[in-house]
């Protein structure tokens, strides 16, 4: 084998390793995505049994995280990978630990489903905020990890600005659920469970929004942690009218 057919064989097998990773991430994801609506289900639907089985099975999320960083750990010891490869293993393990942790935020209102399913008093009437904010994270969740599996900079920059509304959405929730506890000190502990689960879902728009600037960061080599959208967005434009 010469030196060309090496370099080739070394790219083949590494872009394999690449692609069976991304693999593992977007099974991670369609997990997480699975807890996240079994979560909001058992919230909404008053079920202690689904929310106590999401919770339990947190730790499937878990495990897949510490797979794939060991995957990436490996890739990292043996390929050497560089520019381009070497972004995109750094934006995956990246990605897994915010991945993770909206799999932590779900055992949290799955937790609290379970606990507000006994109670009589569950305040259905206070849920369709928390229903309509509900499906913005889910659809941010899951536009994110679109963006992800298709390296889809343009998606990963619209997705992004969901998380402004979802900012908005959650303000004005904790301003109702301030005036429900000061208009009837009755409902304070009600309010409280359900400002803790708009602080969950918040937190998944902002672990999604996280992922959309990974996904960024792999396809154009550019951080925009502190980077405006609409100068990305710009910078994007210009990218592709030069193309």
């Amino acid at each position: 084998m010469d030196a060309a057919d090496l370099t080739h064989h070394t790219s083949r097998r590494f872009n394999e390793d690449l692609e069976r990773v991304r693999s593992k991430v977007l099974a991670m994801g369609g997990l997480v995505e699975q807890q996240m609506s079994g979560a909001l289900s058992a919230l909404f639907d008053g079920d202690s049994k689904l929310g106590e089985a999401v919770a339990r099975n947190d730790h499937k999320v878990n495990g897949m995280e510490v797979s794939i960083d060991e995957e990436c750990s490996r890739i990292l010891a043996t390929r050497a990978p560089a520019a381009g490869d070497l972004r995109a293993i750094v934006a995956t393990i990246k990605t897994i630990t915010d991945l993770e942790r909206v799999g932590d935020e779900c055992e949290k209102i799955a937790n609290i489903a379970a606990r507000l399913a006994g109670d009589e008093d569950r305040p259905v009437d206070h849920y369709r905020a928390v229903k309509h904010l509900g499906r913005i994270a889910q659809v941010m969740l899951h536009d994110t990890l679109d963006a992800y599996a298709r390296l889809d900079a343009d998606l990963a920059v619209r997705t992004a600005r969901s998380d402004r509304m979802m900012d908005e959405e959650f303000d004005a929730i904790q301003r109702q659920c301030i005036t429900f506890m000061m208009e009837d000190p009755r409902l304070i502990k009600r309010a409280l469970d359900l400002m803790w689960v708009v602080r969950s879902l918040e937190r998944i728009g902002d672990h999604a929004k996280n992922v959309c600037e990974y996904v960024i960061y792999m396809v154009h080599g550019k951080d925009i942690r502190h980077t405006s959208l609409e100068m990305v967005e710009q910078e994007l434009r210009s990218r592709a009218a030069r193309s």
